[in-house]
């Protein structure tokens, strides 16, 4: 993590529509809504189209699988993708399949064309440009809104979500009525055409982009995971988002089942809760800047856990109709608040190389927490009982609370990852091959043994560094000849990859170790960096021989460590 500014920054302005004062994020808001609409718009009609299909409960359950197995499928590729292309030409692609697969399915829906697996196919084609939309798709509020305002505007795209929710299946119940599925389906290919007109239109400004284009998707995913696995601020949001949608998974599990057998009402009661939700969630957007000048993001995380604790215990023994609609309400808002706390955080405390990678693990783990909590909350309600079952997850939460002591939440706004420095070049004989590798970097130092367990405690904290942004191997070695001498190392996959390292230059927290480090050097000469290239025993033409001292496989930099 990069070392936080002098100040943190408040925001200047405490309305939860400042960011709406932003031209292009107000008309990419209103799109986003348009499309938001045409989606559960577009959910509504294949239900309902499917069972006039079919009369298998299994092909019904099967719409909810096509829609969510690719995030599981390309959530983490996705996130990958990102971070190695243009994300406005990402969102053009991503925004014009789905508009495509969606017009593709109106059409053969009116012709009477539609099969039961014809729907589940586009269905699933459609969840594939979701999958690959959405990690990118969240990278574009940070670029749009000052850091101050993050939140007001995530929690504004949490708004956008719950109005068309709210007023989405309702719109497509009409549009069915008076039409057709097939009308509901063409709705919703027009309402790309909004969100693709926006991001055309969006002059965004030229980013720093990488001149070693052939980064391998693979390595990316597995630099992705490695920043996240050492970086403990993007672990403790990934361990508190995956406890806190498992226990909260058995609302959204078991509501429909409460409303049909335990309190016995009709659908329109469910749909009733489902806008007490979404009332909810707005409110939460509207009181959102107060609570963030007043609350920490911990103290928010887990007030809003407690009050949707309350929320399932209620579900679970509550008849009265008027508290269960003021419970929901108090559920919807809870959901809002710990949902944007999680979302600002894990995009305010990476940088940006590497954002869109630990915004899709994010998303990943919390579909995961969803998928695997109403399982397990299911199957108890099937063996115990609702009552216990929604019981057991309230209980869940409030456990879930106590991780604040290990798993101590923060938010990002007051973190600077701005370079303190480029990386010096190294003088190399020969190009190395861009896939060419490992590569060894060591640095080598001249420490005095009094001083060698303190320069070890600071080559430690850099190793972690070293590990968080692309090493696969690290450690400090001392001469056995010379115990003064000693060689700190870090290995990474190619050439490429430590290429990218150097166009990202040192960062703020590694650059205040390495002077540290400085500190104990011993000599008038600075720490010499080195960099080993691994051979390879492959055939081919004979290698001429080099000059000692000319190889291109030692690459030397004095005073890396300092300059």
């Amino acid at each position: 993590m990069s070392a936080p500014v002098s100040a943190p920054t408040t925001p200047s302005n405490t309305s939860p529509f400042t960011p709406l004062r932003i031209p292009f994020f107000r008309m990419l808001w209103i799109a986003s809504f348009v499309s938001n609409i045409g989606t559960w718009m577009q959910n509504v009609g294949a239900v309902g189209l499917m069972t006039e299909l079919t009369p298998s409960p299994v092909l019904v359950a099967l719409l909810q699988t096509a829609s969510a197995l690719p995030v599981f499928l390309l959530s983490l590729p996705a996130g990958a993708l990102a971070d190695l292309v243009d994300r406005r030409k990402m969102l053009l692609l991503t925004q014009t399949w789905m508009a495509a697969t969606a017009l593709v399915l109106a059409s053969v829906t009116l012709l009477g064309y539609t099969t039961p697996w014809l729907l589940l196919t586009l269905t699933f084609m459609l969840g594939l440009g979701g999958a690959l939309n959405n990690p990118v798709w969240q990278t574009v509020t940070p670029e749009l809104v000052p850091r101050a305002e993050l939140p007001q505007a995530i929690a504004l795209n949490s708004v956008s979500f719950n109005l068309a929710r709210a007023f989405g299946p309702a719109l497509g119940g009409l549009v069915i009525g008076y039409f057709s599925s097939g009308a509901a389906f063409l709705l919703n290919g027009i309402s790309f055409v909004a969100t693709i007109y926006m991001v055309w239109s969006w002059k965004r400004a030229p980013q720093a982009t990488s001149a070693l284009a052939g980064e391998r998707i693979l390595a990316a995913i597995r630099g992705g995971i490695r920043y996240a696995r050492f970086a403990p601020p993007v672990q403790n949001i990934l361990v508190r988002g995956v406890s806190f949608t498992f226990g909260a998974s058995a609302l959204f599990a078991l509501m429909p089942a409460v409303v049909a057998r335990r309190l016995q009402e009709p659908t329109s009661f469910y749909s009733m809760l489902l806008s007490c939700m979404g009332l909810g969630a707005v409110i939460g957007a509207v009181i959102l800047p107060r609570l963030n000048q007043r609350l920490t993001i911990n103290a928010r995380v887990t007030l809003a856990t407690i009050a949707f604790a309350s929320g399932l215990a209620g579900l679970a023994f509550v008849d009265n109709h008027w508290v269960l609609y003021g419970l929901l309400t108090l559920v919807g808002l809870a959901w809002m608040l710990v949902l944007n706390s999680f979302s600002v955080g894990v995009q305010t405390v990476v940088p940006r190389w590497v954002q869109a990678r630990t915004i899709s693990l994010y998303l990943l783990t919390i579909q995961g927490g969803m998928a695997l909590g109403s399982v397990v909350w299911g199957a108890v309600a099937e063996r115990l009982g609702l009552a216990p079952a929604l019981a057991g997850a309230a209980g869940w939460l409030l456990l879930s609370t106590l991780l604040i002591f290990r798993y101590s939440l923060r938010s990002g706004e007051d973190l600077d990852f701005t370079p303190a420095r480029p990386r010096l070049e190294p003088v190399l004989a020969v190009e190395p091959v861009p896939n060419e590798g490992p590569v060894i970097i060591t640095t080598i130092y001249r420490v005095a043994p009094t001083d060698q367990r303190a320069f070890l405690g600071i080559m430690e904290q850099l190793a972690r560094i070293r590990r968080r942004e692309g090493a696969i191997r690290v450690g400090t070695y001392a001469d056995m000849a010379d115990p003064t001498r000693l060689v700190e190392y870090f290995m990474v996959e190619s050439w490429e990859e430590h290429a990218q390292q150097h166009e990202r230059g040192v960062s703020q927290d590694e650059d205040i170790l390495k002077k540290q480090a400085r500190q104990f050097h011993q000599g008038p000469e600075p720490p010499i960096v080195s960099h080993l290239l691994a051979l390879h025993d492959t055939p081919g033409p004979a290698v001429p021989v080099m000059v000692p001292g000319s190889t291109r496989l030692v690459a030397s930099t004095a005073g890396e460590a300092t300059a």
